[in-house]
């Protein structure tokens, strides 16, 4: 029997039966195999048993990385054409896109790649339509865009969820606060579960099946939070991308005003008509607040910030991020770095490697002088020296 067969019949199990406490165990125990499954498809498609013609990955570009998915004909190549200066073919029908085809938006400063990817049909992670393919480009974005016609959304969308949700990609979440090490095997094998808070989904016995499944009888799980069994299968996979997603609906001047504002009070929701240039800042908007940056000047000693081409860093970088953006020899060199911004209670406070920073600072970075690197050196010589009289001394 084929993966695909055993993931089918496993669902079709699933769904048959009872949920209750009886079968909770049965449950987890199905899920964990149903994931196992899943990830032996994608590293067979990964191996070379994938869908024959070129890869879609390009080469990336820019400070970040956003991918377009949707169904064909959504408008996701129009909306290339409005926000970036790159042509995709549009036409009337659909698979008008076959390959991957990369745009730049330039927004506050900063460089975002935007990918327009084929469309993808119902069954893509199984492989239907190259959809393994076009999902894999997406697991190497920093951000996900679901575009969708707002006449089709409730048809679609579910199904768009589904498609990723089953080959990893898990969309406006974060992993779950579980730590999960697996040891190797000794003499004493055995699970360490250890659980801080009240448990409602999971439970100690249904953790060490699901492991034994997994063939590890030794590890230690400590659960920090009420987390669900297929969070906690999440875990002991460790090949989850956890990334925020957009759900953008085009078309909106072919629908009521009505039917417009409920879509758009949705969560993580934006509309669009690219026809009309409606919304287009508002979405550029919105892809910059979940791409959560985070813009850095730099100054010289005497002279005005530079605020020509900002450092663009992920929220909670530190001095150290760009220090090594900058060079690798200014981390052995650095003395201090005068900080401007929000991050600082003051103007000009003097910070170290591992001060976080905020939108829009502005820093001078301080280095050592030669002679202050040569005392640094023979200081760390000294004391290496005292260490090894001590060691001398004990023996």
């Amino acid at each position: 029997m084929g993966i695909l067969e055993q993931i089918k019949d496993i669902e079709h199990e699933m769904n048959r039966t009872q949920k209750n406490k009886a079968t909770e165990s049965h449950l987890g125990r199905l899920k964990g195999k149903l994931a196992r499954l899943r990830s032996q498809l994608l590293a067979d498609s990964a191996g070379g048993g994938g869908a024959k013609g070129p890869s879609f990955e390009v080469k990336k570009s820019g400070d970040v990385r956003a991918a377009l998915i949707g169904f064909p004909s959504a408008g996701k190549s129009t909306l290339l054409g409005k926000v970036t200066k790159t042509e995709s073919e549009t036409a009337a029908y659909e698979f008008t896109t076959l390959t991957c085809i990369p745009g730049v938006i330039n927004y506050r400063g900063t460089e975002i790649q935007l990918l327009d990817l084929p469309g993808i049909v119902e069954g893509a992670a199984e492989g239907r339509g190259r959809g393994k393919q076009v999902i894999a480009t997406a697991r190497t974005s920093d951000l996900i865009l679901l575009w969708m016609d707002i006449n089709k959304a409730d048809h679609h969308r579910p199904i768009l969820e589904a498609e990723l949700e089953a080959v990893g990609i898990r969309l406006n979440k974060r992993p779950p606060n579980v730590y999960f090490k697996k040891k190797p095997h000794g003499s004493t094998n055995a699970i360490a579960f250890t659980a801080t808070c009240k448990l409602t989904h999971l439970s100690e016995k249904l953790c060490r099946d699901i492991l034994h499944d997994y063939k590890i009888h030794n590890a230690e799980v400590i659960v920090r939070e009420d987390c669900t069994v297929d969070e906690f299968i999440d875990v002991v996979e460790g090949n989850r991308a956890y990334l925020p997603c957009i759900y953008g609906y085009s078309k909106v001047d072919l629908t009521t005003i009505e039917e417009v504002d409920r879509v758009a009070r949705l969560p993580h929701s934006v509309v669009v008509s690219c026809h009309w240039d409606l919304n287009l800042d508002g979405l550029l908007d919105k892809i910059w607040s979940y791409l959560d940056l985070v813009r850095v000047y730099t100054k010289k000693k005497g002279m005005p910030p530079d605020f020509g081409q900002p450092f663009v860093l992920k929220r909670g970088d530190t001095i150290e991020t760009v220090c090594r953006r900058i060079h690798k020899d200014i981390l052995e060199r650095f003395r201090y770095a005068l900080v401007w911004g929000t991050s600082t209670k003051h103007p000009s406070q003097c910070c170290g490697m591992d001060h976080p920073l905020e939108d829009e600072d502005v820093i001078q970075i301080v280095v050592k002088t030669g002679n202050q690197l040569e005392s640094d050196r023979f200081k760390l010589a000294s004391e290496v020296e005292k260490r090894e009289q001590k060691k001398k001394k004990k023996k």
